[in-house]
């Protein structure tokens, strides 16, 4: 009688942990086949949100943006966003090896560092913001998937126009709104150069008023894209 009541506690125990790990198993796969079916749909129809987004508005933070195609944001924004955050975006398909093998060996105990665009749109769009090695590792294969289902354009498309730019502020027409009081599709070389430039860590820089630094970082990227050139081709 003692060891049966004993044993029931235990064996009811085992019933809640095994009832756990089947729903967060359950929930792993729900996530895991998010981006398989939604991949294919924000190729025709615009994304409502990201989960970074969702996040903070969860946490009761003000966010804004407006969706513009990008056709009506400006070129100077567009190359220097690419020359600054992903200068084979062209030529690779969704993660550039190069530049996460010299990552690896330049700074090995910290996973950060050599991400393509498509990898920071498959953590924008399903993924959480803190760096992990389990994280960089979900990234690759979604940003494989949707460079193999999306076009070059939809791509940086969706990228501009999810992308944190400031507290709350996503996409490059709610960022040329908040930090230069105008649309987009009007930013100069130089305020496209200042926005690319805050990407890293929109949190704390601030391109309408840079540091010394963050200017002499976006001459260099205006630079870089007054020559773009061919880098730029496949948005073309």
């Amino acid at each position: 009688m003692v060891d049966e009541q004993v044993e029931r506690p235990r064996r009811r125990r085992r019933r809640g942990v095994g009832w756990l790990v089947s729903r967060l198993l359950l929930l792993a796969i729900a996530v895991a086949c998010l981006p398989i079916l939604l991949v294919p749909l924000y190729a025709v129809a615009n994304p409502p949100w990201s989960t970074l987004q969702a996040w903070q508005e969860l946490n009761r933070i003000d966010t804004t943006r407006r969706w513009v195609p990008l056709e009506e944001i400006s070129p100077n924004l567009v190359n220097a966003v690419m020359m600054s955050e992903d200068g084979q975006f062209c030529a690779h398909q969704g993660v550039d090896w190069a530049a996460v093998q010299e990552v690896l060996d330049r700074n090995a105990d910290r996973p950060r560092g050599a991400s393509t665009i498509p990898m920071q749109v498959a953590k924008n769009m399903f993924l959480w913001p803190s760096r992990s090695y389990l994280r960089k590792g979900l990234e690759i294969p979604i940003a494989y998937y949707l460079d193999t289902v999306w076009e070059k354009r939809r791509t940086m498309e969706i990228y501009l126009n999810i992308v944190e730019w400031g507290p709350g502020v996503f996409g490059a027409e709610a960022a040329a709104q908040h930090w230069f009081g105008k649309p987009a599709a009007n930013l100069t070389a130089s305020e496209g150069a200042l926005l690319a430039v805050t990407l890293p860590n929109p949190r704390l820089r601030n391109p309408a008023q840079p540091s010394a630094q963050l200017r002499r970082l976006a001459g260099i990227i205006e630079r870089r894209a007054r020559q773009a050139g061919s880098y730029v081709g496949c948005l073309k």
